[in-house]
């Protein structure tokens, strides 16, 4: 069943590229047609698009990957963090920070920072500071969250790059396309295509376009998430069972192996009886010519 429909994403606006001087022609296969200097999006070819996208994410999530989402429009921002969010996933929607995939374990210093400071709050040190310290660190504290916050739990590169506006977020492609990370991107007629794994040719500018196209993905990665929850559950479970079930074979086990020693027992009692006496009879002492020669010489002087 496809997760987004026609109707849908006409009524929001999807299908609205921009003006015809300033289109990529590497957007021609996606164009329906021209209107009034505007070109159309044909959303035969997006309703496509996202159902491959979101059942791609859907297995990702499944797996337990991380999808980044990269989203630093204004008008965007909020439903960006609010649609990502949601489903656990990591998110960026200040300004890219340059180098944040090809140089990550800086950026994770950078993280590790805030952690820092947030255990001077906790341990009582601020109290030995002075004002001028406290502010400056508060200040950099305040930076590092508004920036890095919502990739704190962004512990390894993200398995995949979901990117609102190529043109925008031009140098998140580039280094995903370095690293070899998949890209998923909402891509109107302005953009280039050819840096992207997974196109979805949709207006990227009206939030009412990009919250359709957000809302299906993100509901593809809840059901993914809800999949993998529901597989462990059934692994604990089967777990939890193999723990009750091993003390009952082990008694199983001994019992035969109980039952298998008395039967074996009788063939040992059919021993020959004398055979059994002998060994328990103790042996004789053999009488020897030497002590039997003194007393027959004794016998004789007599």
């Amino acid at each position: 069943m496809s997760r987004t429909n026609f109707e849908q994403l006409l009524e929001a606006g999807c299908h609205f590229g921009h003006l015809r001087r300033k289109w990529n022609p590497a957007m021609a296969p996606y164009i329906f047609m021209e209107r009034n200097g505007i070109h159309i999006i044909d959303l035969n070819q997006t309703v496509a698009a996202i159902d491959q996208a979101a059942e791609v994410l859907k297995r990702m999530a499944r797996d337990g990957k991380k999808i980044l989402f990269v989203g630093t429009k204004k008008q965007l921002k909020e439903l960006v963090a609010q649609k990502v969010s949601s489903v656990g996933m990591p998110y960026v929607i200040e300004r890219w920070p340059g180098g944040m995939l090809t140089n990550f374990p800086t950026i994770r210093k950078a993280v590790k920072k805030m952690a820092t400071i947030d255990k001077l709050t906790q341990d009582g040190t601020y109290s030995n500071l002075s004002k001028r310290e406290i502010l400056q660190i508060s200040r950099q504290r305040a930076k590092l969250e508004k920036n890095l916050g919502s990739i704190a739990d962004l512990s390894r590169l993200p398995a995949a790059l979901f990117v609102i506006d190529v043109l925008k977020e031009n140098i998140a492609v580039r280094e995903a396309n370095r690293l070899g990370i998949p890209v998923f991107a909402i891509v109107d007629t302005n953009s280039d295509p050819s840096n992207v794994d997974y196109v979805i040719p949709a207006n990227d500018d009206a939030t009412k376009s990009v919250d359709a196209i957000l809302t299906a993905c993100c509901d593809a990665i809840a059901e993914g998430l809800a999949e993998r929850k529901a597989e462990k559950g059934d692994e604990a479970a089967a777990d939890d069972e193999e723990k009750s079930e091993k003390p009952r074979r082990e008694r199983i086990r001994k019992v035969a192996k109980k039952e298998e020693t008395l039967d074996e027992a009788p063939a040992e009692e059919a021993a020959p009886a004398e055979e059994a006496a002998a060994e328990e009879a103790p042996a004789k002492p053999k009488r020897t010519r030497k002590a039997a020669a003194p007393k027959a010489e004794g016998e004789a002087e007599a």
